[in-house]
């Protein structure tokens, strides 16, 4: 019988094997990341179950030692020298948990990672089952739950109830229904592992992770899995201070410390995903001018392309390979949908598109971000077909360029009349230009000059986006220009194109 998967994520449809987006030969290597400390009565048993645990991928295994005294690091070092597959790693001084993770995530090599306890009662023989929907290519992360059908040990009365509280509170600030969260059979893609930015040093390390990736709104699921047969009698159990503990972190990571990844970029975009109006609201604006077939450059992770689904033909384009990920995860299958890696400021990347009779290309708050837009704007006039459009959104106003600015890698802000001379001077007609989001600029100006802000996280964009509808009524009371310039061209038909030569 088949294991029984249960979504976590609800925008995820259920796993299929016709759906993925990537195959099982992606991956090649697991990273068994166990922390040690004091664990000698059960570390010879547990790295044997590692070790032995009948996995269809190559197999390491990331010792890490914070400050034994009991033989432990002795122990793993011998069977490090005995089996060439386990790392033994030794930190300098006694760590916590936190600590000895991240220093096994810092060594690791595989292209997944599960964290294994050494004195815990996750089996390591459950490592397929967990394995089995990320090598399909449709979660990011597996948790093993042992309260979806499979026989469990009966807990106390007393853990009963720190757990439901504990996964309550998750559940509840994480919006997500996990059946299990105090537990350490975790599974994780290495590259979205990478990415988290984990800083807790106490106990509750594990709940931090849930966090962080619900936070990323990774694919997540939970797989039914049972303990190991001997039922690691002398397993201990985490107490009230534990639990009181673990809830304070979903606060803290949720409230005080939303920032999930110290990948700048990422991080906005995952903001600016949470603003859905407001990438419908200047798609409201360019509607006329969005053809059939469109070229969406510099794609990000997806957010303004989940609006243009339909009746389009629709040409993904990013030179991040993690936002391309992501794009072929999310769209890949579709097929009205082509997604490319390219990098826009070379020229020879347009030449493969040259067939896609393109009628539009849309670049939204991209442009900005590249040096050479003289350049980048004569190679979307060329790729596009006569008559098409390139609809360009980009930051207005040199006055708002502030530190916010800096960080987010911005080169310049626009002045309406310096990006029409540029879209004209490729061979653009100019056919709409419009400077909106006043209020924007107003708030832009406050976080940036006199705050002095470096990031505008989640929370900013969200609060943004509810109060639309009072920036639209400030478009007509402000006396400010707005924060952001779209602007349209259009290539001139093929007799007029004649006619000019």
């Amino acid at each position: 019988m088949r294991p029984r998967l249960r979504l976590v994520d609800a925008e995820t449809r259920a796993p299929s094997l016709s759906d993925s987006t990537q195959s099982d030969s992606a991956f090649h290597k697991l990273s068994v990341l166990m922390p040690i400390r004091n664990n000698c009565a059960t570390l010879f048993e547990i790295v044997e179950r590692v070790l032995t645990s009948p996995l269809p991928l190559e197999l390491e295994l990331v010792a890490v030692d914070g400050g034994s005294t009991d033989g432990s690091w002795e122990l793993i070092e011998d069977l490090a020298a005995a089996d060439g597959r386990i790392q033994a790693i030794r930190l300098s001084a006694r760590r916590s948990h936190g600590n000895m993770v991240r220093a096994a995530i810092e060594h690791m090599t595989g292209d997944v990672a599960v964290v294994q306890n050494a004195a815990c009662p996750c089996d390591p023989h459950d490592y397929p089952l967990l394995l089995q929907p990320i090598l399909q290519g449709v979660a990011d992360a597996v948790y093993g739950s042992r309260a979806l059908g499979s026989p469990r040990r009966v807990s106390t009365g007393r853990r009963q109830r720190l757990s439901w509280l504990l996964r309550r509170v998750s559940n509840l600030i994480n919006d997500q229904d996990l059946t299990s969260v105090h537990n350490d059979a975790k599974m994780v893609r290495a590259d979205v592992l990478k990415q988290l930015r984990l800083t807790s040093n106490t106990p509750a390390f594990e709940t931090e992770l849930i966090c962080r990736l619900a936070q990323r709104r990774a694919r997540v699921y939970e797989v039914p899995v049972g303990v190991a047969a001997q039922a690691w009698q002398d397993e201990k159990g985490g107490g009230a201070l534990d639990a009181l503990r673990a809830v304070c972190e979903v606060f803290r990571c949720r409230f005080v410390d939303p920032q999930f990844t110290d990948h700048s970029g990422f991080y906005v975009l995952s903001s600016m995903s949470r603003a859905e109006n407001y990438n419908r609201w200047i798609l409201r604006h360019v509607h006329p001018y969005l053809g059939r077939r469109v070229m969406e450059a510099g794609s990000g992770i997806g957010s303004m392309s989940a609006l243009m689904l339909g009746n389009r033909r629709l040409l993904l384009v990013d030179n991040e390979p993690m936002y391309v990920s992501m794009l072929r995860q999310r769209f890949g299958h579709r097929g009205d949908v082509r997604v490319d890696e390219a990098d826009l400021t070379q020229s020879t990347s347009f030449q493969r598109w040259q067939g896609e009779n393109l009628d539009t290309v849309l670049c939204s708050n991209v442009l900005e971000h590249l040096p050479p837009d003289h350049q980048v704007l004569r190679d979307f006039h060329q790729v596009l077909a006569p008559g098409g459009h390139c609809v360009i959104v980009v930051p207005a106003g040199r006055w708002l360029y502030t530190v916010l600015d800096q960080e987010l890698g911005h080169y310049r802000r626009y002045a309406v009349e310096e990006l029409r001379r540029k879209m004209s001077a490729v061979g653009f007609d100019v056919v709409y230009a419009k400077q909106f989001s006043r209020l924007g600029a107003l708030s832009w100006a406050v976080f940036g000059h006199l705050l002095g802000r470096r990031q505008l996280g989640p929370r900013q964009m969200a609060l943004f986006d509810r109060i639309l509808p009072l920036a639209k009524i400030m478009e007509h009371l402000l006396p400010l220009p707005g924060m952001s310039l779209i602007m349209v061209g259009r290539k001139k038909q093929a007799a007029a194109l004649r006619a000019v030569a």
